[in-house]
């Protein structure tokens, strides 16, 4: 397929590569404007959880149309897809989404809205994705790579019902209820109806990232995996292809991390929202390095963070992707809580 669409000239990595960097301007332009952020619609103040929650539900409702959509038009198959294994490693999943979610309240934002804040000059954000990148590199390849095994060993068979698509009713039913929902608590959270229609066109690039990946670049003899919106893996990928590029080619979640940076950082200066911030005591910066540590280990072992395993995991359907996002929202609203209950003084908003 992927040479029918005319790429004579790159090959499908390094087309991928372009793609995800055009699919990143776009998010991190969107995500700029609209401050999309799971962990402020969870645990964030009071007078910014309903319009926080109402443009990232708006964002789900317009990926979940559009992901299901390229489905049932047999563009994208997720059979194959890692959300989908027959045994769910439910101990990783869960313990690896609490993490994440803890961590996310600690650090003041998910990983993909401290990508946006480091763009728009904040100095706190990039040192909780130096410190993510790190740990997700080690959990995924490193030293605690093995404690990730031994966790993911812990499964259940799913068998057949590895999606909500296998339940009575269809993916067709299923995708309807959670989008109307979506939509009808996006439209009473009181978000700026501006907010909420950019949000809308947010979700769609997730089924593009799929349909980009999954099909306009698809290739049988140089074939790349099947990606969308998502911020663990990719981080940690950047990372590595920063400080040894020589070694490695980049791929899409090198351009996807690379767009994004580079669409918030437009969207900031021209919005006239760019400016330097630092942390201001030495028990904030420990907050903050132990909040990233938890996201990137959590985020390994959840098998994504709110935007891999949320934003873009729930539109397909997949149970693991549910039970991560579950669980990274429990894990968000208990640290939330006792957060509030203890009310730090130094925990500085990373906004």
């Amino acid at each position: 397929m992927f040479e029918s669409f005319g790429f004579e000239t790159l090959t499908a990595p390094q087309a991928v590569l372009w793609f995800g960097l055009a699919l990143g301007l776009a998010f991190g332009a969107l995500a700029e404007i609209t401050k999309l952020c799971l962990r402020r619609a969870v645990a964030g103040e009071a007078a910014e959880r309903g319009p926080a929650l109402g443009v990232w539900l708006a964002a789900l409702a317009a990926a979940l149309i559009g992901t299901q959509a390229i489905v049932a038009t047999g563009l994208v198959s997720f059979d194959a897809h890692r959300f989908f294994a027959a045994d769910l490693p439910v101990l990783a999943i869960v313990l690896g989404g609490l993490m994440f979610g803890i961590g996310m309240v600690l650090t003041r934002g998910c990983v993909s809205r401290l990508t946006v804040l480091t763009a728009s000059g904040n100095l706190r954000a990039l040192f909780v994705l130096l410190v993510f990148a790190i740990t997700a590199h080690a959990t995924l390849v490193g030293v605690l790579a093995p404690a990730r095994v031994a966790l993911g060993g812990v499964t259940v068979p799913l068998g057949e019902m590895t999606s909500l698509a296998a339940l009575p009713g269809g993916a067709l039913v299923w995708t309807a209820a959670l989008a109307a929902a979506a939509l009808v608590i996006a439209a009473r959270a009181g978000a700026r109806p501006l907010h909420l229609g950019l949000a809308l066109l947010l979700g769609l690039l997730v089924p593009l990232g799929w349909a980009g990946t999954g099909y306009i670049f698809y290739d049988d003899f140089d074939p790349v995996a099947l990606e969308s919106l998502s911020f663990t893996a990719p981080v940690a990928d950047t990372l590595f292809w920063t400080i040894a590029s020589t070694s490695i080619s980049p791929g899409f979640g090198v351009g996807l991390i690379g767009g994004t940076f580079a669409g918030a950082l437009l969207a900031a200066v021209l919005g006239g929202r760019f400016r330097w911030q630092s942390f201001e005591a030495a028990a904030q910066t420990g907050r903050y390095g132990a909040g990233a540590v938890l996201m990137g280990a959590g985020g390994v072992l959840a098998g994504g963070c709110t935007i891999g395993a949320g934003l873009a995991g729930v539109p397909t359907l997949s149970v693991a992707a549910l039970l991560a996002l579950a669980s990274i929202v429990a894990g968000g609203w208990i640290a939330g809580r006792l957060d509030r209950r203890a009310a730090v003084p130094q925990a500085v908003p990373a906004e």
